[in-house]
């Protein structure tokens, strides 16, 4: 078995499920848990509430503390529960699927890339994310009328088919400014930093210490230790016809208000106000400033090492040896 979880959620009028909550989502699941989640039965199934606490039980047998709590909890609400199983990492073909999918990536069970994502979009309704919950769009007047006749008032966040993260998954060791920013299925790694300003979309992320006040697009993974500077981003793989996989790796600069349009090496920086793309014309110089030749920039992409920068008087983008590593402040990471 490729994953296994027991969750819950919201459904809309007709029973189509808008969210799922995964509060504990396993990958490669020992058989001990698949005998207690799955009990002879196979696939995805609801779990009546009157079978909660024999479930509760068979998890502490199978040593799932946590997961057994969790069903102690749900026992004593009125939300659904139901167990989501995937046999292998074929592409989701429900919405249970995609966030079970997408909340191993944000538990840091799996890194971007690893997982088959294909077709996600169209298991995802487009929901209106609001102080209550998740409500069907076009279920929403109704329930604002309701509200307001009730003396409540509802608010809107957003209106998207993905989620705040944090609303579903917390992972240990990382600040996020505005939670809003940061889309479930991203993953931060331990130590990351996402300023008010940062962004980080699904199936992307940092490996581990990075300070993000920039834009990291949908695939996009940033190296230990690299700084992505305020208003700077970077180019995603969902649109433009841009297949080329972006990268940042280790101890790399992105200055402020820069873009980045191929993979970076290692210990590399890009100047402020600098959008390299991948057909971008590069002056590659010598250590006395001499140019040894023109490339595009994608000839450099994956290459460690290097400082881009725009000529101030010829506006000439030049690449040259990068003298030295940028290092974050410990003290804005260390205590997350």
């Amino acid at each position: 078995m490729f994953a296994i979880a027991l969750g819950t959620g919201t459904q809309d009028a007709q029973g189509q499920w808008l969210e799922c909550f995964f509060p504990y989502p396993v990958r490669n699941p020992s058989d001990a848990l698949l005998s207690a989640l799955l009990n002879d039965q196979s696939g995805s199934h609801a779990v009546d509430a009157g079978g909660l606490p024999a479930l509760a039980q068979r998890l502490r047998d199978a040593g799932e503390n946590a997961m057994a709590d969790a069903a102690d909890t749900l026992a004593g609400g009125s939300a659904p529960v139901f167990v989501t199983a995937l046999a292998t990492d074929d592409a989701p073909t429900s919405t249970a699927e995609v966030y079970l999918k997408l909340s191993l990536i944000s538990s840091r069970q799996a890194k971007p890339h690893e997982l088959n994502l294909t077709g996600l979009f169209a298991q995802l309704p487009n929901v209106a994310w609001t102080s209550e919950g998740a409500i069907a769009l076009d279920e929403l007047p109704a329930r604002q009328l309701k509200a307001r006749a009730e003396g409540r008032y509802i608010s809107v966040n957003s209106v998207d088919k993905f989620p705040r993260m944090a609303d579903y998954i917390v992972p240990t060791g990382v600040r996020i400014g505005d939670a809003s920013r940061v889309r479930l299925g991203a993953h931060l790694g331990d130590g990351t930093t996402v300023m008010h300003e940062g962004f980080v979309n699904f199936n992307a992320g940092t490996t581990g210490v990075s300070m993000v006040e920039g834009r990291i697009s949908a695939g996009v993974m940033v190296g230990e230790g690299s700084d992505l500077g305020g208003g700077c981003s970077t180019m995603g793989t969902l649109s433009g016809g841009n297949a080329i996989v972006i990268s940042v790796g280790d101890q790399c600069l992105l200055g402020a208000n820069s873009g980045l349009g191929i993979p970076l090496g290692d210990r590399c920086t890009v100047e402020s106000g600098l959008y390299l793309t991948a057909g971008s014309k590069v002056r590659v110089l010598n250590e006395n400033g001499d140019e040894l030749k023109t490339v595009k920039a994608r000839d450099l992409a994956g290459v460690s090492d290097l400082l881009f920068r725009r000529h101030s008087q010829t506006g000439a983008i030049e690449c040259l040896a990068n003298a030295r590593a940028i290092e974050l402040n410990p003290a804005l990471h260390s205590h997350n």
